[in-house]
């Protein structure tokens, strides 16, 4: 999908560094990609305790 982005210039040029990328869109995409992982992390971190697992869940685990 094609969009336009006014990003700072010093701010791209930084996530293109960190990034090791040699492309804005490179750059772009990785910083996405690794903001959604994060958010996920902390979506996951948020369900803690909140999840109810029968005793046998051990086993059934292993019987995939």
């Amino acid at each position: 999908m094609k969009t336009i982005l006014d990003i700072p210039d010093k701010l791209l040029n930084e996530a293109m560094r960190l990034a090791h990328s040699k492309t804005k869109k490179g750059s772009v995409i990785i910083a996405l990609e690794d903001f959604v992982r994060k958010k996920r992390i902390e979506e996951a971190f948020e369900m803690e305790g909140k999840l109810k697992f029968k005793k046998d869940w051990e086993r059934l685990r292993h019987e995939r």
